[in-house]
């Protein structure tokens, strides 16, 4: 399991790229309609990548005290899914009811989002703000599959309690860490650093 360490390639205070993708059963979700009144999670993830298992319930739960909050949520799949079947888009849907995600789950198929959001890994986690800038590129906490640490969303709900008291982005903001994004041959960008 190689670790992919995410660099922050969209800066602090840019505004969301568009999204405008398919979930599994074809239903198209654009940016406006994920947003929340007072923000927008974004994140990359996948069904296999053990760094997304490992954060799969609790994620579920922060994104259910996100909607609570007036924080919309999406996760976006944009691995290659004829290479990683276990990603396909049929798979999808039950991965999230799995893991309690009552928010939308969304196939990047053509991988233009990723770019657009500078992706690099799995879990890859964007946080904006009411007016859609960004104010959080980082990690959920300090666990990662084996090292002890307990699942807590720390750094995540940091970044939130922070956004929503009208404080400037939180000066640390250490990067998310996990599996590359399965690239489409010849697409795989440059903006991330194999640790």
């Amino acid at each position: 399991m190689a670790e992919v360490l995410s660099t922050r390639i969209l800066p602090l205070g840019s505004a969301a790229p568009e999204i405008e993708l398919p979930d599994a059963a074809g239903q198209i979700h654009a940016l406006d309609d994920l947003r929340g009144p007072r923000g927008l999670l974004v994140m990359f993830v996948c069904n296999h990548c053990p760094f997304v298992i490992h954060l799969a319930d609790a994620i579920g739960t922060l994104a259910t005290e996100c909607d609570a909050l007036g924080i919309g949520s999406v996760a976006i799949n944009a691995n290659d899914v004829e290479k990683y079947p276990a990603d396909a888009p049929e798979k999808m849907a039950p991965f999230a009811s799995a893991h309690g995600w009552s928010f939308p789950y969304l196939l990047d198929a053509s991988q233009q989002t990723a770019h657009a959001y500078a992706a690099a890994c799995t879990p890859d986690f964007y946080l904006f703000d009411g007016e859609l800038r960004l104010t959080y590129c980082g990690q959920f906490d300090d666990s990662r599959p084996g090292n002890g640490q307990p699942v807590t969303g720390a750094s995540l709900r940091a970044a939130v309690q922070a956004m929503l008291a009208g404080a400037p982005p939180l000066a640390s903001q250490r990067p998310s860490s996990g599996c590359n994004i399965k690239w489409k041959p010849g697409t795989e960008p440059s903006h991330f650093l194999a640790r």
